[in-house]
């Protein structure tokens, strides 16, 4: 009798090596991988820095910019989803929307704005995409009126007709404007990392 053997693999689609070695580095997801790379690459985040990240559920951002700062830095972190995990003392965690964040209580000396939200996706690539841009302009909105002078900003957009409008506006902000894939993201993935530095106040 022919014993057939299951492919885990096909079974958890999503399930891969960024996966496992999250859970064995203790971060609530993958997703914290796209931010190492970026992090390599263009150094948006330095020791001792403020840093805000929207979306920041379930919380593997929060945590890699949290080891970054250093315990001299500050991390807030805000979400729609209340966050769980257990934080170190500089990192807070607000639960709120980010169309109607109150930046006046946040304060104006961050140095980063990192933004890896992402909308309640369709199935329409083009309605995806659209909802993408718009929480990348608040994204922007808030980095605008928080960023101290000098400072960055790393957003993740669907691609779509509104992408280049995105790039005129963080284009116009700051100094140097990066366009960066990570390896981690999944290849099906339209996401796409716009980042600025060098903020122009």
């Amino acid at each position: 009798m022919t014993k057939f053997v299951r492919n885990s693999k096909k079974n958890k689609p999503w399930q891969d090596h960024y996966s496992q070695q999250a859970k064995k580095e203790r971060y609530p997801a993958r997703s914290v991988y796209k931010l190492e790379e970026i992090q390599k690459k263009h150094r948006p985040i330095k020791k001792g820095d403020k840093v805000l990240d929207l979306g920041c559920a379930p919380g593997s951002w929060l945590l890699y910019a949290a080891k970054l700062t250093g315990p001299k830095g500050r991390v807030i972190g805000v979400d729609l989803k209340p966050v769980s995990i257990q934080v170190s003392s500089h990192i807070k965690i607000i639960t709120a929307d980010v169309f109607a964040l109150d930046t006046a209580t946040l304060g104006k000396d961050f140095n980063v704005v990192l933004s890896d939200m992402a909308p309640a996706t369709t199935g329409h690539k083009a309605v995806d995409a659209a909802r993408s841009y718009n929480l990348c302009e608040a994204a922007l909105k808030v980095a605008q009126n928080i960023l101290l002078p000098g400072g960055s900003l790393v957003c993740k957009i669907f691609q779509g007709p509104d992408f280049s409008l995105l790039l005129d506006d963080v284009r116009a902000g700051f100094q140097r404007l990066k366009i960066f894939k990570p390896q981690s993201s999944r290849k099906a993935s339209k996401e796409i990392y716009v980042i600025g530095l060098g903020f122009k106040k």
